[in-house]
This record gives C-alpha cells, structure tokens and sequence, in this order.
C-alpha cells in the first residue's frame, strides 16, 4: 500500500458500508475544495475524471 492509500482505506473501513448519491459526494469535495482551496485543481481533476469514466475515448 502506497502512503497515499491511507486515506482511501480509511474511507473504505469507516465508511464503506454506507450508501450515497453521486451528489452527496459533490457537495463534499465542494466543500472540501472550500475549506482547503490549495487542493481545488485535484479535486476537480478527480471529479472530471469521475465524471468521464465511461468515456470510450478517453
């Protein structure tokens, strides 16, 4: 596991159980992105690629 995975084992072992909407998860990167503006490039970068994952051309 790469250092970076902590986090993502976290949320899957705290969290994994639960159900949400994908718009649940965009009103907590909004605010993730709003608290922590430094982050905002990544975070959007993560939602556009969220967003694309079905894209065939991509």
């Amino acid at each position: 596991m790469y250092y970076t995975d902590r986090g993502i084992e976290e949320l899957e072992k705290r969290r994994g159980e639960e159900e949400v909407s994908l718009a649940w998860v965009a009103d907590q990167l909004r605010t993730f992105t709003d608290l922590n503006p430094e982050f905002e490039t990544a975070v959007d970068r993560l939602a556009t690629w969220l967003a694309r994952l079905d894209d065939e051309d991509e």
